[in-house]
């Protein structure tokens, strides 16, 4: 699956901004600068400005654009958001710019769920964030990439094992990753415009005519499969951020954040099948000053329900009462195998205790990872979780910021 969001820096500048909606928004250097649009809206590209066109250009074909040099930092906030969505559904993610990023959403044996329902409930969540993504599916990446290019804005176009070839063949052969303005000049010289033609012709003329790359893209235009998701590096840490419109300053609200962001942290560590012995609390308070605190388990731990005494020690080391808080972050880090435990002769003879009880909640965590995965977060709670979002303090509904600092997998997730 390649997910791509549209028109990523515009699309945030018209979320942020509710007046600029529905009107031309370009975002990049100014005219007077000589400067080149980064990302136009819809609105824009309706009167013909594209990326990377000169600012000149782009303001005399929509001279009523409104223009803006851009928030790199934001976008990459809500990057980090979108990018914490695709890791709620697999760990195979290899984000390749800020706004797209491959995920690998093959059935298995343990999850047989239809890549398209994966796909829709990835749109719906984005979506919620306050921008829209298209999503291509394929049974290789460049299927994939070119499927999400074929119906923009919130497109999804899934391209069915065995229709590949029929799929590709009518496009263009620009449409290929990897075909340039010479590439594309050179096959034209030859008769070769489109991906069928491309995958009809002879090696040795590819070869002349590409180079090395020849095969390559003889082998994409014919949809065959190319290399798999490259995770590059081992997963380093996994995190979730909660921020605030209004500063908590009660207790029980910040152990009800922190039980929000563990239970985030943990169905993403069960899904990767990672447990770690490290973990950390993060605050950023009403000074915006930040300060966190880290914690060494006793053993490796996917299980957030048992992480509900450590993090209520280390908020003691963080905050005091009357302090005001304005974002609340969980992470865990340091992955391990577990040691291998022996169970006593007693576990479980008196009441839910041992061996007895780390199965019943083991059980009871994936039950609702499964609710939780088909249906959303909101889908179901622990106790703990309800009153982060439904306190009565709150006036507006609260911002919600994900991120997975310290994996070097995917930049900026």
């Amino acid at each position: 699956m390649l997910l791509d969001l549209d028109a990523f820096f515009a699309s945030v500048e018209q979320l942020d901004h509710p007046g600029w909606r529905g009107k031309p928004v370009i975002v990049g250097g100014r005219p007077e600068d000589r400067g080149v649009v980064s990302t136009a809206s819809y609105e824009a590209r309706a009167f013909g400005v594209r990326s990377a066109m000169a600012a000149s250009v782009a303001a005399s074909l929509c001279p009523q654009a409104i223009w803006t040099q851009g928030r790199h930092e934001r976008y990459k906030e809500v990057s980090r958001q979108v990018m914490a969505i695709l890791y709620d559904e697999t760990p195979l993610i290899q984000q390749v710019s800020i706004d797209e990023a491959f995920a690998d959403v093959s059935p298995t044996k343990t999850n047989r769920e239809h890549p398209v329902l994966v796909a829709q409930r990835i749109q719906r969540r984005v979506e919620e964030l306050g921008v829209t993504c298209s999503i291509g599916i394929g049974t290789s990446k460049a299927v994939a990439k070119i499927a999400s290019e074929t119906r923009k804005p919130r497109g999804l176009t899934a391209v069915y094992p065995g229709t590949e070839a029929a799929f590709l063949a009518p496009l263009p052969v620009k449409a290929l990753s990897g075909i340039g303005a010479a590439s594309e000049r050179a096959l034209a010289s030859r008769g070769i415009r489109t991906l069928g033609e491309l995958a009809n012709a002879s090696d040795s003329l590819l070869q002349r005519l590409l180079g090395k790359n020849g095969a390559v893209m003889k082998r994409r235009a014919t949809g065959l499969g190319d290399s798999a998701i490259d995770e590059r590096e081992p997963v380093k840490s996994i995190s979730n951020e909660l921020s605030f419109a209004e500063d908590l300053t009660e207790r029980d609200d910040l152990e009800a954040a922190m039980a929000t962001m563990a239970a985030k942290v943990g169905r993403r560590a069960r899904a990767a099948g990672l447990k770690g012995v490290t973990l950390t609390l993060r605050l950023r308070f009403g000074d915006r000053t930040v300060r966190s605190v880290q914690r060494k388990l006793s053993e490796p731990a996917d299980d957030d329900l048992s992480w509900k005494v450590p993090l209520g020690e280390m908020l003691d080391e963080l905050w005091a009462e009357g302090l005001s808080v304005r974002l609340v972050g969980v992470g865990l880090s340091d992955f391990r195998e577990p040691k291998p435990v022996q169970p006593t002769l007693f576990d479980g003879c008196e009441g839910e205790t041992g061996a007895r009880a780390d199965q019943s909640r083991r059980e009871l965590l994936a039950a609702t990872d499964s609710v939780r995965k088909r249906f959303g977060d909101a889908a179901v709670r622990f106790g703990s979780e309800i009153r982060t979002l439904e306190g009565s303090h709150y006036h507006r509904p609260p911002a919600v910021g994900a991120g997975d600092e310290g994996r070097s997998t995917a930049p900026g997730a």
